[in-house]
């Protein structure tokens, strides 16, 4: 890989900035939201301080979007989050060059960019992931001038962007429990322990943070209690580290986590004394190896729950980089952005054209179900705010949700229905008719299984969902009427984000 076209690393970082900008904004305005973007946007209307499935920044920044810019395309509400992660490549830059030196620093944003947990999905979709990565970042980068500073500025920085972390989501708490290793294993920075500014920080963090507390108190620790119980499975799986790792391997490229596994293994072999790199490790290990470790129970782990640790150690992979010949360098950075361009515009085509030859349509799940609305409102099926839209589950209610746009009341019907379980609970409808919009048949046994049943259910025909993209993609309608909601006990942990 080289960065060399550029006379200075502040210009190569420019370059890498403006490229990459330019093509998530190309890659957001082509493709419609996924099922846990139109999930997030649509259930995040309404401010709250906090969500049942994680903490709410990420929710405030679609919602501040749409209303800030009247509107809800998906390019607009992924917007924030491709500005953060351009603000993140550049944090990304600045943490290496104060490790590493410029080029380092330089290398290292440029590697970010390509690795699609980060440069993809992190960097462009309505996920907590993106302000996650910044909010580390800044962290990570006050963190270190407060080490070598001193100075109570950048013990506070370090403190607010912390706090931040952790109101985009809950497993930042590993990352900074990764700094607290670092200053109890490092004896030059120990003394830290011994001072103020640290335990300032920590309370900062905490303040920050606190709104999430209070609103999971006043709602019975129900994200806490969510999050915490995804990793449950009670099996014993001795392969499961190797298959999140390998996991971890593909979402980051395997040719860009190799060498940085191998920087990371090199940085731990070097001990404390070599700091730069021991804070790299020590950033990093707590999300790697805990999740990786959690595969020993379960095989319910997400292979991004550890894109964390991975993100504090490109600033060893940048240092690494460096190392190599300026051919290999250029032959590599070629080759992998020529892929990344290739996946994006065949992620692109298959969403828009259904181009492979799959016999499942993996695209539809970007889509926007445009036509729903217009062709309930021809059926004179929407009759305003009071009219009541159910869905089978909490991903068809995300869907059905955005594409109503708030001109309906949208309820989940199933026994996991995540936010809409607290901002439109059930039970709050009993006694009502309901449209059933759902991919599926529907009967009163199946109802039966989520606890729902109605006194009559009417059915009224199919939608088509995406005309213009794709005229197979429908959903069945029913009216339910007066719907009843029998108890339900509480539901295992499901799988999600």
């Amino acid at each position: 890989m080289s960065l060399r076209f550029a006379a200075t690393p502040a210009g190569a970082v420019a370059a890498t900035l403006l490229g990459f900008t330019l093509l998530r904004l190309i890659f957001a305005a082509s493709i419609g939201l996924g099922i846990d973007e139109s999930y997030m946007v649509a259930a995040g209307r309404s401010f709250r301080l906090g969500y049942f499935d994680h903490p709410p920044l990420a929710w405030w920044l679609a919602a501040g979007a749409a209303r800030l810019l009247a509107g809800d395309a998906a390019v607009v509400v992924r917007l924030p989050f491709i500005a953060l992660f351009a603000l993140s490549t550049w944090f990304m830059f600045r943490l290496g060059t104060l490790l590493f030196g410029a080029w380092a620093g330089a290398w290292a944003a440029f590697a970010l960019n390509l690795a699609p947990v980060f440069g993809v999905t992190s960097g462009g979709w309505v996920l907590p992931d993106g302000p996650l990565d910044c909010a580390l970042l800044a962290a990570a980068l006050a963190f270190v001038h407060a080490l070598e500073d001193g100075r109570w500025r950048w013990w506070l920085a370090a403190g607010l962007a912390a706090g931040l972390a952790l109101l985009a989501k809950y497993t930042a708490v590993l990352t900074l429990a990764g700094a607290l290793l670092y200053l109890a294993t490092q004896p030059g920075h120990r003394r830290w322990l011994r001072r103020p500014q640290p335990y300032t920080s920590v309370l900062l963090a905490g303040a920050v943070f606190s709104p999430v507390v209070a609103w999971n108190a006043v709602h019975g620790w129900a994200s806490f209690a969510f999050q915490g119980g995804r990793a449950a499975d009670g099996g014993f799986h001795p392969l499961g580290p190797l298959t999140v790792l390998a996991g971890g391997a593909l979402f980051v490229l395997p040719w860009l986590w190799l060498p940085m596994m191998a920087a990371f293994a090199g940085a731990l072999r070097a001990g404390p004394g070599a700091w730069r790199g021991w804070l790299c490790a020590m950033l990093a290990a707590p999300p790697i190896l805990l999740f990786a470790a959690v595969g020993l129970w379960t095989k319910h782990v997400m292979f991004h729950w550890a894109a964390a640790g991975y993100l504090m150690l490109f600033p060893l992979l940048g240092s690494l980089v460096l190392r190599l010949r300026p051919g290999l360098r250029r032959g590599a950075a070629g080759v992998t952005v020529a892929l990344l361009v290739g996946g994006l515009g065949l992620v692109t085509a298959e969403v828009r054209w259904h181009v492979l030859p799959l016999q499942r349509d993996p695209g539809a799940e970007a889509l926007d179900w445009a036509g729903l609305a217009p062709a309930l409102a021809a059926r004179g099926l929407l009759g305003g705010p009071g009219t009541v839209v159910g869905a089978t589950g909490w991903r068809e209610a995300g869907k059905i949700d955005y594409a109503l746009g708030g001109a309906a009341t949208v309820i989940c019907l199933s026994r996991d229905p995540r936010e809409y379980g607290l901002a439109a609970p059930r039970s709050a409808f009993v006694g009502r008719d309901v449209l059933i919009v759902t991919r599926r048949p529907l009967s009163a046994a199946v109802l039966a299984e989520d606890g729902v049943a109605f006194a009559a259910i009417d059915p009224l025909g199919t939608v088509s969902l995406a005309p213009a993209l794709r005229p197979g993609l429908s959903a069945l309608l029913y009216l339910g009427h007066r719907l009843r909601v029998a108890p339900l006990p509480a539901p295992a942990a499901p799988l999600a984000r």
